[in-house]
């Protein structure tokens, strides 16, 4: 840092809080202060998109999964282990349904008991 911005740096520190407060008031009253403060707010919002493209981007290359691929992948494996968890249920029903002994019905039982007699 050169030796002026030094002193800059050093005389806002010294004007104290509300001092520093009524300055910033005072320069965005401005509206050119005011016009120039909104486009580098804009042209810095602008150039975090452009980083997030290119980031992306670069991850992709290095086959690397981001943020976003991440959250996809999330979303998909908790929509699998809720098939999976519909999917034991019906299973553990249809085990439970085989493993109850049948009643036979009194048609059946009687060809058994015919076929026994023989």
């Amino acid at each position: 840092m050169r030796a002026e911005d030094e002193h800059i740096v050093k005389r806002l520190l010294a004007l104290g809080e509300r001092q520093l407060g009524r300055l910033a008031e005072e320069l965005f009253a401005s509206p050119h202060v005011a016009d120039v403060f909104s486009r580098a707010l804009h042209k810095a919002f602008e150039t975090k998109g452009r980083m997030d493209r290119n980031m992306q981007m670069v991850l992709a290359l290095l086959n690397v999964p981001s943020r976003a691929d991440l959250t996809r992948l999330m979303t998909k494996l908790e929509a699998i282990q809720g098939s999976l968890v519909n999917l034991n249920l019906k299973v553990d029903r249809l085990l439970a349904a085989k493993a109850r002994p049948r009643r036979r019905s009194s048609h059946s039982a009687a060809k058994t008991s015919a076929g026994e007699a023989e």
